[in-house]
């Protein structure tokens, strides 16, 4: 399927294999156009009715267990590997693998890799296939590699809301293959180590800094100005993969000993029409996905802001030790 390849032959093994007559199919949005073609081939296979989930995903951590209950003997999640969680009807993952070839954008990055020789290789689950292929190639070019399995991923996987496989490598430099910023943002906050991205979508290699850069100035900005306030929402996300609920009546309770007020407020989903009803408050720290608060900063008209940087506005934390927020499964 274009740039992926999805297993659907487990699909049909496991709905025989557990007898599931309704099959739940949920995709991260880059794979959605694929939903009614595979339920085609399921629904004309097995016979089994299918029920699509039309609804975002943004993760393993966002999977429609709970919706689904009920409704579905199986769910098909697609495009990332689980997480430990308990779930209330049996998941199916089905990985999808990135197929074209990575060792043009990795050819592109040793121009920028040139002056380091031991380096942390990292990527995100559609490429982990091709990890060794990567490293195989960069040893030839005279490097030294190191992967690790991070706390809850696989070997050399970084999720936007895990970076723990980056954690304490004795590396010069990071490699991250893949496409996007966030997660190679991440591990540059992490590690504080340089990190290039090599973008096998693009052919292509850049450094993250500049962008980090801008980034940082962005949070500091926010940061800032919620040092003023003296309201604040602290947002919790009903997701089984977000939910930290415990973290947030910590937060609650620093606050108030701050002097200062704070509401808990439980959001399946966090967008700026549905904090509307709250701009009585001054800002808002979002406990749920790490991304919220600095992919859609500019969406919000007061500071959203993650627990990292809250430690930051009550003085708990030193800027110069800004980290983005985590959260980690195992």
């Amino acid at each position: 399927m274009s740039n992926y390849q999805l297993k659907v032959d487990n699909i049909f093994e496991e709905i025989k294999i557990i007898d599931a007559h309704s099959v739940g199919l949920q995709f991260p949005e880059g794979l959605k156009i694929y939903a009614t073609s595979v339920a085609k081939r399921i629904e004309n296979e097995t016979g089994a009715d299918v029920i699509i989930s039309g609804d975002i995903s943004f993760g393993a951590c966002d999977v429609s267990d709970t919706s689904m209950k009920g409704m579905v003997d199986l769910l098909v999640h697609f495009g990332h590997t689980p997480l430990q969680l308990e779930y209330d009807v049996p998941i199916l993952f089905v990985e999808a693998q990135f197929q074209l070839n990575v060792i043009p954008a990795i050819k592109e990055s040793l121009n920028l890799l040139k002056n380091y020789k031991t380096i942390g290789l990292v990527t995100n689950t559609q490429h982990l296939h091709i990890l060794e292929e990567t490293a195989n190639f960069l040893e030839k070019e005279g490097k030294t590699v190191i992967m690790k399995q991070g706390q809850g991923t696989r070997k050399a996987q970084v999720l936007g809301c895990n970076f723990s496989a980056v954690e304490d490598l004795p590396v010069d430099v990071y490699l991250y293959v893949g496409s996007g910023n966030f997660h190679p943002l991440g591990i540059k906050l992490s590690t504080h180590k340089p990190v290039i991205i090599a973008d096998p979508y693009r052919n292509e290699a850049r450094n993250i800094d500049q962008f980090a850069d801008r980034i940082l100035r962005i949070r500091f900005a926010r940061i800032t100005k919620a040092k003023e306030a003296k309201r604040f929402g602290i947002i919790v996300s009903s997701k089984k993969g977000q939910l930290r609920l415990e973290l947030a009546k910590n937060l609650k309770s620093m606050i108030h000993k701050e002097g200062k007020e704070a509401y808990i407020i439980l959001m399946d989903h966090i967008s700026p029409e549905l904090l509307v009803p709250f701009m009585d408050l001054d800002a808002f720290i979002v406990t749920a996905c790490p991304r919220i608060a600095i992919d859609d900063a500019n969406m919000y008209k007061k500071p959203l802001l993650t627990p990292e940087e809250l430690l930051i506005i009550l003085d708990k934390k030193k800027w110069e030790d800004y980290k983005i927020d985590e959260i980690r499964i195992c």
